[in-house]
């Protein structure tokens, strides 16, 4: 692990500390950057989230999809849980608290924005930082990339059309044009530039391949820091403003994202996944890919939004809870097989 992963949650916890503090004493600087749109997508937010994407997609081998069928039931149990659950548990625990719960303390419109904001959370399964849970699990990342590439592939054609239906179930007026925008922006193009760039560096042989990974890998860090940080500035008034709103916000995603862990570790132990698969099934399940859900929600509802300050604290919560999750799965190893089958130990390799 390099320096960067092993000290993640340190990182990111500065770069939010600086962004309140930046926030706090420029906050005119950061509503200029904050203006700065087209057809509803932020400009700055826009390169900040390729430039940290990108260097994930030229990673994902899209033709390792082609060997799924060697150990299935992996595969099978991250799809249903990241479409068939997830959103819904995700939209649903959303509108109890923020509907009934939690009703009297938050007026109807910021809760609106604040379920639509969830709901994005819960809509884009992880990506990029999966990869990251995986390594520190010990999964097999010949399968975790077969997981992030298929969901990849739904991901393109699924998320907006069930986005758009679970925000008209929460009564939010859903402006398809800026939902499918932001979708190609930061799903299509990333996954088409990417694939292209492997390809290019794979006539060149594997070294120009992996050479091009590493010079990429600090952009990839410092296009995540920088949108945390720009985030935070950016919302930095209504955080110190608001800190028990913040709160609330937490509190059903944490019930919410030990919950689903809950449920695919579970599912994982009793369809006797090995461990290398279960565990990264289960963190992509949990996981969120906050870069998305954030970007549409700016997109869709601005950046003073309580939708964009759902998904801002769905990145507040996301890694100190997924690390405490990745000790849990740790400690838990003994539940599953000690080694992957056949099947699998032939697609690691």
């Amino acid at each position: 692990m390099g320096l960067f992963e092993r000290y993640l949650s340190v990182w990111v916890g500065l770069a939010i500390l600086a962004g309140v503090v930046l926030g706090s004493l420029a906050p005119e600087a950061f509503a200029t950057l904050a203006s700065w749109e087209i057809a509803g997508i932020n400009g700055v937010i826009a390169v900040l989230i390729w430039v940290m994407i990108f260097p994930m997609m030229v990673q994902i081998d899209f033709q390792s999809v082609k060997q799924v069928g060697q150990q299935p039931k992996g595969l099978v149990l991250t799809l249903v849980i990241n479409w068939l659950i997830k959103p819904f548990t995700m939209a649903a625990i959303a509108w109890l608290f923020f509907r009934v719960v939690f009703a009297d303390w938050v007026d109807p419109q910021s809760a609106s924005e604040i379920i639509a904001g969830m709901i994005l959370l819960g809509v884009a399964p992880c990506t990029a930082m999966v990869f990251v849970w995986s390594q520190l699990t010990r999964g097999n990342p010949a399968y975790t990339l077969v997981q992030v590439s298929v969901n990849d592939l739904i991901m393109v054609v699924a998320f907006a059309p069930i986005a758009a239906l679970l925000l008209g179930v929460s009564e939010v007026l859903v402006p398809w044009q800026t939902l499918l925008l932001a979708t190609g922006l930061y799903v299509v193009l990333p996954l088409v530039a990417g694939v292209l760039a492997r390809m290019w560096l794979l006539r060149r042989g594997e070294a120009a391949l992996t050479g091009f990974i590493g010079k990429l890998k600090p952009w990839s860090m410092i296009g995540l820091l920088a949108t945390v940080l720009l985030l935070f500035a950016i919302q930095a008034p209504t955080l110190l403003a608001q800190p028990g709103l913040i709160v609330l916000i937490a509190i059903p995603l944490l019930l919410q994202t030990y919950g689903i862990f809950a449920l695919s570790y579970g599912m994982a132990k009793v369809i006797k996944l090995p461990h290398n698969v279960a565990a990264p099934a289960a963190m992509i399940g949990t996981s969120n890919f906050f870069e998305l859900a954030v970007a549409v929600a700016i997109a869709l509802f601005g950046l003073n939004s309580g939708a964009a300050l759902a998904t801002v604290v769905g990145v507040l919560v996301e890694v100190p809870v997924m690390l405490s999750l990745v000790a849990l799965a740790n400690r838990t190893r003994h539940w599953f097989h000690d080694d992957a089958p056949a099947s699998a130990r032939a697609l690691h390799s």
